[in-house]
């Protein structure tokens, strides 16, 4: 996961010498050709996997120490540890054979590239101990990638598992212990007020820059009321399925924020791009209220959450989030509610 201190130096700093004229407008010219070549650095490692390129690739464009901080499917891995199951195989094709990635959504910004794309295929082989069903799956994942000279040094996935088990019918598989592992609680990421200070105290002239502060006000302390445009659309909630349910089962007024009284997000990584903004946050506070009609835990829970912000002269006008749905599910106790009737 991105620290304090890389954040501070790679996202904040990234474009801090950009300027007008003489070696600003020089450093500009190169900044965006990294960008460009780190984008197609990463489009061209996601299009080889599954084909006979892949090791090639990969051995090209992913360094000899790359560490994948979180895999994609990071719930189900951890549930699945010491179990014995069957292998998924490599990108988990032993599982899917069909699987293909369709890209949705790319940003560059310093030395980070951000994709979002959709997995996609049949469950034809035993995944994480769920064994075959046949059904389809078409499921959103996001891919964070750190790169030096246009080799990917690090990487951080999530993928939407309350998607893929709605999908194919089924709970997570039991373990021989009986227990559930509930993705950790670690207190890292910054606070709001921090992030956005240091951004204000390395200013920037450029759109992409104000857009970005914009969306850093939203996790202060004392957002703005009027940070989006007075037709801001909401194109995706960030608890998609969570929503779907307590609106099914006659609670979808209780939201995870009122769920969450004490709620305090940090933030792990801000990229801004042309007229769009991706924020990384942890989802941060203690369960103590009803959420979507489940009983409330009192358990301290932490999950990511990605935000994409497109502007539009200056203005916030649209938003799309993505959170760890399964993840919140496991710290509070309830990991199979959104497929209890399987």
């Amino acid at each position: 996961m991105t620290t304090r201190r890389r954040f501070l130096t790679t996202t904040i700093g990234a474009g801090l010498t950009l300027g007008f004229g003489g070696a600003g407008s020089l450093r500009a010219q190169t900044d965006v050709q990294i960008r460009e070549r780190n984008k197609a650095a990463v489009l061209r490692l996601k299009r080889s996997q599954g084909t006979p390129d892949a090791d090639s690739v990969s051995a090209e464009l992913q360094a000899p120490n790359y560490n994948r901080l979180r895999g994609g499917f990071d719930n189900l891995a951890a549930n699945a540890r010491g179990q014995g199951f069957p292998g998924n195989g490599t990108n988990l094709r032993a599982a899917i054979p069909d699987r293909v990635d369709v890209i949705e959504d790319i940003i560059a910004d310093g030395d980070r590239v951000g994709l979002l794309f959709r997995v996609t295929g049949t469950h034809e082989g035993t995944l994480f101990g769920i064994p075959p069903t046949g059904q389809s799956i078409d499921v959103y994942e996001v891919g964070l990638y750190r790169l030096v000279d246009g080799q990917v040094v690090e990487g951080w996935f999530m993928a939407d598992e309350a998607a893929l088990l709605k999908q194919i019918g089924a709970r997570l598989p039991r373990r021989a212990d009986g227990r559930r592992i509930p993705p950790p609680v670690t207190g890292e990421g910054l606070d709001g007020d921090e992030m956005l200070n240091a951004l204000i105290g390395n200013p920037e002239d450029s759109q992409a820059y104000r857009n970005k502060l914009t969306v850093a006000r939203s996790k202060s302390s004392s957002p703005p009321e009027n940070l989006r445009a007075s037709d801001y659309v909401q194109g995706r909630r960030g608890f998609h399925h969570l929503r779907e349910f307590g609106i099914a089962n006659g609670a979808g007024d209780l939201a995870v924020t009122q769920s969450l009284p004490d709620r305090r997000d940090k933030v792990d990584l801000l990229l801004a791009e042309g007229d769009k903004v991706w924020m990384q946050f942890r989802l941060s506070g203690t369960n103590r209220r009803s959420l979507y009609g489940l009983p409330p835990s009192n358990a301290r829970v932490e999950v990511p959450e990605l935000g994409i912000m497109r502007f539009e002269n200056g203005m916030w006008k649209e938003g799309w989030y993505f959170g760890d749905e399964l993840g919140l599910l496991l710290q509070i106790g309830q990991p199979d509610a959104l497929v209890a009737s399987v």
